[in-house]
Parts: structure tokens; C-alpha cells; sequence
């Protein structure tokens, strides 16, 4: 196992195994996020999108009870305002950080609702505590869940996500799992575990065919089918033109005819 290196960035703490960054939110008492903690969280993840020697971000939350709440109501109390500055990549530093081109796994225990739900979404693949439960109870203060009134429509079935947006009532893990909204739900005691565990298999596979993948993803998401086959087919996509001409594209392809296991250097 590869050496692991910490570092704390005050409610923002982050850790490293091989090419695996573990992001932990660490603000208590709830682990809600302000202006300053989400500037905090852009500054970390840039840092994982631009390190060609991290290929996979796990992101959890400190304690059992609260993964996060969403919007920090004593920071606003304080003087944050809602539009106010959240930083590189907008709240919780994920949800508008462009070019991110690499997985990200969230690990949700406890509560998981509002901005902390859109946080969630922001990631790849959810993994799930059984003591999760998820709200968007925006609803009932008056205001809206913006991102996750863009994103979950397109996550699960359209009917479902309208109730979820219009009662902001509260959810569990097994629902969220027959919504495919979760991948898995793990016993607290095997969340980290089965996460990294994940991560690992992720980190073994070929970095530039994740990137690609996730940029075609994104850039499919608004286009009709022919179009976005014909931006890949066409090398018009960043990710993928450097794919196709990549010492990994070769050695795939030597390594299924040689019957070993292929060596990914992403380049």
C-alpha cells in the first residue's frame, strides 16, 4: 500500500493513498458549508482536476450524523449572503468546476440534504451509509434547490423528483436506492471500507478513457444522439482526440492480444 499523506485546510481535511485524494468535510457542528469553507473545497478539488498524478477523489464527511445540510445558516446569520462568492468551483467547489475529467465517489452517511444533496449529486458515484437519509427541504423556507432541480429530473424518473423537490420530504437509503440514485448501501462500519475499495478498482483502470468518458457525458447531456457520436467520432472532443492518439490506446490493445493485464501511464 502506497504511503498515506495528510493535510488539513481548517474545516477541509484531505489525505492521499497512490493516486487517490480522501476529502473530508470537517465543520462542526454539522459539517454545513459557507462562503469561505466552499472556497476552501474549490481550491482543493482544482488542485485534485490539475495533479496528473491523482486519478480518483473519494469525499466524506466527519462524525456518523450529518454528511452536510447544504447552506451554513449561522455564517448567513453572520454576513454570508447566498450570492455571495463560493469560489472556483461554486458551492461545495464541485458543481461548476469545469473540466473535470476524472471520478469522483461521494460517501454519504447521516443526514444529506439541501446543498448537501446538490453536493452529492456533484459526484460520479454515491456510496451510502444505511443511516443516510436525504431531503431537499428547500421547499419549506421559501426558496429553491437550484442545481438539484436541474440535475435530478435527469437522475431518476422525472415524477419521482418532482414529489422530492415539492414536498421536501425526507427519504432513506433504501429509497434512494430503488431510485438508482445510490450504487450501494453499505453498514456504517463498511462504508470507508467498500469505498475505497471502489476506489482502488478505479485507480487501476485507464485515466484518459475516465476522462473521456466523463467529458463525453457532459457534453452529450443537452445534444441529440448523432451529434454528440459525431463530436467523438470526429476527435472534436479534447479528451478523446487524446485518447486516440495515446501510448495507453496501443498498449490496451497489446495487452489483450499478449493476454495480460494492460500497464496505464495516461499518457
Amino acid at each position: 500500500m502506497a504511503e498515506m499523506q495528510m493535510r488539513t485546510e481548517g474545516p477541509v481535511k484531505t489525505r492521499r493513498e497512490g493516486a487517490i485524494l480522501e476529502v473530508t468535510l470537517d465543520a462542526p457542528k454539522a459539517n454545513a458549508i459557507s462562503l469561505k469553507t466552499s472556497r476552501v473545497m474549490g481550491l482543493v478539488f482544482r488542485d485534485f482536476r490539475d495533479d496528473d498524478s491523482l486519478r480518483i477523489c473519494i469525499v466524506k464527511a466527519a462524525g456518523e450524523k450529518f454528511f452536510c445540510p447544504g447552506w451554513d445558516l449561522k455564517a448567513a446569520a453572520e454576513g454570508d449572503a447566498v450570492d455571495g462568492d463560493y469560489g472556483v468551483g461554486g458551492f461545495g467547489g464541485l458543481q461548476e468546476l469545469p473540466n473535470l475529467n476524472k471520478p469522483v465517489i461521494m460517501a454519504v452517511q447521516g443526514i444529506c440534504c439541501g446543498g448537501g444533496l446538490e453536493l452529492a449529486l456533484s459526484g460520479d458515484i454515491i456510496m451510502a451509509s444505511s443511516n443516510a437519509t436525504f431531503a431537499l427541504p428547500e421547499i419549506r423556507s421559501g426558496t429553491v434547490a437550484d442545481a438539484a432541480s436541474i440535475k435530478l429530473p435527469k437522475r431518476i424518473p422525472y415524477h419521482v423528483a418532482m414529489d422530492l423537490l415539492l414536498t421536501g420530504r425526507w427519504f432513506d437509503a433504501e429509497e434512494a436506492l430503488r431510485w438508482g440514485l445510490i450504487k450501494e448501501i453499505c453498514a456504517p462500519e463498511e462504508l470507508m471500507q467498500k469505498t475505497w475499495a471502489l476506489a482502488r478498482l478505479l485507480e487501476s483502470g485507464p485515466p484518459l478513457v475516465y476522462a473521456a468518458i466523463k467529458e463525453v457525458v457532459r457534453e452529450a447531456e443537452n445534444m441529440r444522439f448523432q451529434d454528440a457520436l459525431n463530436r467523438v467520432s470526429k476527435r472534436l472532443l479534447p479528451t478523446v482526440d487524446k485518447l486516440y492518439s495515446s501510448e495507453d490506446q496501443l498498449e490496451g490493445a497489446r495487452a489483450f492480444a499478449e493476454k495480460r493485464d494492460p500497464v496505464w501511464k495516461g499518457k
